[in-house]
């Protein structure tokens, strides 16, 4: 949940950031300091770069988004665990995934990764999480599929 609250803190920051910067006057009428005469509209919005948004993820310890078949066999290996993980809500799974990595970028103790996936992982009849054993596969399944390096 984190990592999606972070991703949309970011865009949200970068375009409101190319919003405000931009300092354009269409209106023929406008007159500059130049001695009345008419200024000619320029814009001075900045790019926003993709890479410096990833590289800003990056280092909260927030994955890029899984490609399709990465995706897929994280959702399928959710899914083999207990299907009610998923539960028809593939974006949802997908973002607790991601969030579980940032969480698990500099926790190395597993009995830590494994408390906080039982948190982090929930469902309907499952409100306290899935227990300790399916928190630790749902770990294995993070960990293989969207942070084979953390």
């Amino acid at each position: 949940m984190r990592t999606h609250h972070t991703v949309t803190l970011l865009t949200t920051a970068a375009a409101l950031l190319a919003l405000t910067s931009c300092s354009s006057s269409a209106d023929p009428a406008h007159k500059g300091t130049n001695g009345g005469e008419n200024v000619p509209a320029t814009s001075t919005a900045p790019t926003v770069n993709p890479s410096a948004a990833a590289s800003a993820a990056a280092a909260a310890g927030i994955p890029p988004s899984p490609a399709p078949a990465q995706r897929a066999a994280y959702l399928a290996a959710l899914n083999t665990i207990d299907p009610e993980i998923v539960n028809g809500k593939d974006d949802k799974a997908v973002s607790r995934g991601l969030s579980q990595c940032q969480s698990m970028k500099d926790e190395k103790d597993p009995a830590k990764r494994i408390a906080s996936a039982e948190k982090r992982f929930i469902g309907p009849t499952h409100p306290d999480g899935f227990g300790p054993t399916k928190s630790a596969l749902i770990v294995a399944a993070v960990q293989v599929n969207l942070c084979p390096t953390y």
